[in-house]
């Protein structure tokens, strides 16, 4: 997985459902976009719904952000689409407002480093891919924790302050803090700044 970071994101074309609709979506419909593609285990679950419902209830701060999200699984495209009709008070993620993609063979679970042999799911891989399709970060969970919208966020922003302004972001760095020069002479203002007393 580390691997894939600040290397091409492995390409992909896949069934997927968005709006109530089958479609075929692929990295290349991204080109020139932020993408924050995250991986779950499986539909008519218990934690996917809670992460898949977080993001899509905060999508458009993603896409103000001028990111896209998708999520795949290892599942069929028509499971995705009675997932998505079935309510959210049954378990169900009615109204989800970004495509699910369908990857039945588990060749993107593969390519993407997140396939768990053990039960043949996908773990919890999430990628930001900038615009040039560059995996830019990569986290994995295992399959009994959920994602923080928040941190992807946080994560999502920094790397494109990084990308817009040629300085580079500390620990724990949110829009509007100070951020650092990469390079020695240059980093001591913020160290002479943020050094703990």
């Amino acid at each position: 997985m580390s691997a894939l970071v600040g290397n091409q994101a492995p390409e992909f074309k896949l069934d997927a459902v968005q709006d109530g609709q089958f479609k075929t979506i692929g990295l290349d419909d991204y080109k020139g976009k932020w993408l924050v593609l995250f991986f779950y285990p499986l539909d008519f679950t218990f934690v996917c719904p809670t992460e898949l419902l977080a993001f899509s209830d905060r999508v458009d701060e993603f896409q103000k952000a001028g990111a896209e999200v998708a999520a795949p699984s290892i599942d069929s495209k028509f499971t995705h689409l009675a997932w998505t009709e079935k309510p959210r008070d049954a378990g169900g993620i009615q109204g989800l407002k970004f495509p699910l993609l369908s990857d039945l063979t588990k060749s993107l679970a593969v390519d993407y480093g997140v396939l768990c042999e053990e039960n043949g799911v996908a773990l919890r891989g999430l990628f930001i891919i900038d615009p040039d399709g560059v995996v830019q970060h990569s986290t994995i969970n295992n399959l009994a924790v959920g994602r923080s919208v928040d941190e992807t966020l946080r994560v999502l922003e920094a790397f494109q302050f990084v990308r817009e302004n040629g300085e580079v972001c500390p620990a724990n760095w949110k829009p509007g803090s100070d951020s650092m020069k990469a390079d020695w002479n240059g980093s001591k203002e913020w160290f002479g700044k943020h050094a703990a007393s």
